[in-house]
């Protein structure tokens, strides 16, 4: 369960901080200075919980690894292979999922645009 919750939050910020500095990058050079100091200010925080994401990322790497070594003394080898292949996919098919999602998005929002513009 943590490891759901900790990858959809780097997914999170990552997608949020991406679009803050797509935003800073499309600001021209006529902006509004609040606007770019209140996206600067924006990316900032973001790049520090991103950073704490990662902390906790690599905390419940090692909460992990102390449960596999625990599993390891129960489980025979094949369930252990078994259990070792879904924690390593498991983040793999939680960003995959979320990237689909965001896919999903996006092309519901371009379907809504060309129809509005029909």
């Amino acid at each position: 369960g943590d490891l759901d919750k900790v990858v959809n939050l780097l997914l999170s910020l990552s997608g949020r901080l991406a679009r803050v500095e797509t935003a800073l990058g499309s600001l021209g050079p006529h902006a509004p200075a609040e606007d770019k100091l209140a996206l600067r200010e924006k990316q900032r925080l973001l790049v520090a919980q991103l950073e704490d994401a990662k902390e906790l990322k690599e905390h419940v790497g090692r909460r992990e690894e102390a449960v596999g070594a625990i599993v390891a003394r129960y489980l025979p080898t094949e369930h252990l292979q078994d259990y070792q292949h879904f924690v390593k996919m498991k983040s793999a098919l939680i960003a995959e999922q979320r990237e689909l999602e965001e896919k999903i998005k996006l092309g519901q929002e371009q379907l809504r645009c060309l129809r509005e513009s029909l």
